[in-house]
């Protein structure tokens, strides 16, 4: 699993201006299995994403992010292993994934 760091580069404006589009794909990935939570950070200087996978694909997916694309955040990816999990989340643990297969998210 992964943790997702983003932070801004740009001012809120254009965080604004691009967040109906970070939305969209935001939804596609979470739709592909990928993202498990996200969120913005308190104050509003970025976010947090809670992913899954492989990290090629992880990468992939954040190169499509429109925040990546126009230059207006930075993304700092820390992986992990989820060795203890709330009982709604106990299939994240050590790489185990709701699919059948992990490499097919």
């Amino acid at each position: 699993m992964f943790v997702v760091s983003l932070n801004y580069k740009v001012p809120l404006t254009e965080i604004d201006r691009l967040q109906q589009a970070h939305v969209e794909w935001l939804k596609a990935c979470y739709a592909q299995g990928i993202f498990v939570a996200s969120g913005p950070k308190r104050p509003r200087t970025g976010g947090i994403i809670i992913a899954r996978g492989p990290r090629e694909e992880l990468d992939a997916r954040l190169a499509d992010d429109p925040f990546a694309k126009a230059g207006a955040a930075d993304y700092e990816i820390t992986e992990f292993t989820a060795r203890m999990a709330a009982a709604a989340l106990e299939a994240y643990k050590k790489h185990e994934f709701p699919h059948t297969d992990p490499h097919t998210l």
